[in-house]
């Protein structure tokens, strides 16, 4: 059976001091990869009109970063369980630091792009490796159940909070300034994780797949390039049908040719998990729900009802203090009693809020809508801990990597996705502004509204015993892979 190698000392020996250590490192570069999906979206006006970007261009500035993460998370996560994890770590660390640098340099919106892509490349290597190393240092169930709500909760305080960081920096030293921030905590980070992070690796090397990379980029490439660009082109134009057929040439490509390769980039075996698969459709139903929330949300604020951006940002305070409250408290019930009432919580919360934010208008009175952002708050905190570790039960530590690279592909997929099918849906609307736009914003709060219900039904599929025994059943099936 193959495990997971840890060194120069085991988990086991590690002091709970070192163990502590560990997962506020992992805790930091999850904060500064996630966050800069969501600080991005309250400087979204202050940078469009200062780089006279057009909507599309707004919505590529948060694209571009979530679409590298979800294409290249698995491909980071397989290669930092051959070659090391504390290497491949830091390694994304600087590309992390050097992205946001160039970011803040940017002249134009097409530069800018290309510097959250490279950005991008640095948060694949940190997003799923701190996860496999968390898994890692944590070996017990209970303690790693804990561990993985602490982590999770980080991840969701900071795609929370970034608007609230975001809308302060933007007030006090401009767009750019969001960039800038990252360069100094990532940093620290490369030394205390040279310092304090023991370096593990999976005794099982996995083979580079080239092709499964190829295939997935087309995938996800081609179906969100058709979304963001189907306003202005028409779903029945040439570009996007062409676009949606690469795509289904991309998944027949990998179902075809990923089951015959001996370390495949896309274990399809895993999907035998019931859990495993719920979970990652889960993530993409959960995080497409509050990266559509995020994107719309921040515009509503700022061009319907004419706040700042600081101003903005804390009307999403309720939603991070809540996240940071609730996710904690999440992975001891997922560790005591399982994830099927905090999945519950979580998909009532999404349906709700979308539903209550239909009432939401330019008059509106602001205690009602920070009351609507409570909501999601209580969503963010419940889903993530239970997602997490529904995608690792049952796996083998060796496959650590791979598994909860998957799972934060899902997440990633899905922020991607409600990026750009609410900005297809509000985005003619923007200019008008008023009821205008959040007529347009319907369509997208009955999106959150049927995600929740979706999330629900998945939850319940998911936690009976028959779905937890495909779960030891694919995960004794990849440990004995041929």
């Amino acid at each position: 059976m193959s495990s997971s190698v840890l060194s120069p000392t085991t988990a086991a020996e590690l002091s709970p001091r070192r163990k502590s250590l560990v997962l506020a490192i992992c805790c930091v570069s999850i904060v500064v990869v996630v966050m800069d999906i969501s600080i991005v979206n309250v400087a979204l006006p202050s940078m469009g009109r200062d780089l006279h970007a057009s909507e599309s261009g707004r919505q590529w500035a948060v694209d571009a970063y979530t679409l590298v993460l979800a294409a290249f998370l698995v491909l980071a996560g397989a290669t930092a369980d051959r070659v090391g994890r504390r290497r491949v770590f830091q390694a994304g660390l600087a590309a992390f630091g050097l992205g946001s640098v160039l970011c803040g340099l940017a002249p134009d919106i097409g530069w800018l792009i290309a510097a959250r892509a490279l950005q991008a490349v640095g948060g694949t290597m940190l997003n799923p490796v701190a996860m496999a190393i968390v898994a890692n240092t944590f070996t017990g169930a209970a303690e790693r159940a804990r561990a993985i709500g602490v982590f999770a909760s980080m991840s969701g305080l900071a795609l929370a909070l970034g608007p609230i960081l975001g809308g302060g920096l933007v007030d006090a030293f401009g767009w750019r300034s969001v960039f800038w921030i990252n360069v100094p905590i990532v940093a620290v980070a490369i030394v205390c994780a040279a310092l304090f992070v023991p370096e593990s690796r999976a005794e099982g090397a996995r083979r580079f797949d080239p092709v499964g990379q190829v295939l997935m980029v087309l995938v996800l490439g081609s179906v969100v390039y058709a979304i963001i660009e189907s306003g202005a082109l028409g779903w029945t134009s040439p570009v996007i049908l062409g676009l949606l057929a690469v795509a289904a040439f991309g998944v027949a490509g990998l179902l075809g040719y990923e089951p015959r390769r001996a370390d495949p980039l896309l274990e399809l075996r895993l999907f035998r998990s019931v859990p495993f698969s719920s979970a990652i459709v889960m993530a993409l139903f959960g995080l497409c729900g509050f990266g559509a929330f995020l994107f719309v949300t921040t515009q509503y604020l700022q061009d319907v009802r004419g706040l700042s951006p600081v101003a903005a940002g804390l009307c999403l305070l309720p939603v991070g203090l809540l996240v940071l409250v609730v996710a904690p408290l999440t992975g001891r019930v997922v560790a005591a009693r399982g994830p099927l009432v905090p999945l519950v919580v979580a998909g009532v919360a999404l349906a709700l809020g979308g539903g209550l934010s239909l009432g939401l208008g330019p008059k509106t009175p602001l205690p009602a809508v920070l009351a609507v952002h409570l909501l999601f708050g209580v969503f963010l905190g419940a889903v993530n801990p239970p997602i997490t570790n529904a995608a690792l039960a049952g796996m083998p530590r060796s496959m650590a990597g791979l598994a909860g690279s998957l799972a934060s592909t899902g997440r990633q997929t899905g922020t991607t996705l409600g990026v750009a099918i609410s900005g297809t849906l509000i985005g003619p609307q923007i200019a008008h502004g008023g009821t205008a736009f959040t007529g347009a914003a319907h369509r997208v709060w009955w999106m959150l509204v049927v995600l929740g219900v979706g999330i629900l039904v998945l939850a319940a599929v998911s936690a009976g015993p028959w779905a937890r025994a495909t779960a030891e059943r694919a995960g004794m099936l990849v440990d004995h892979r041929p």
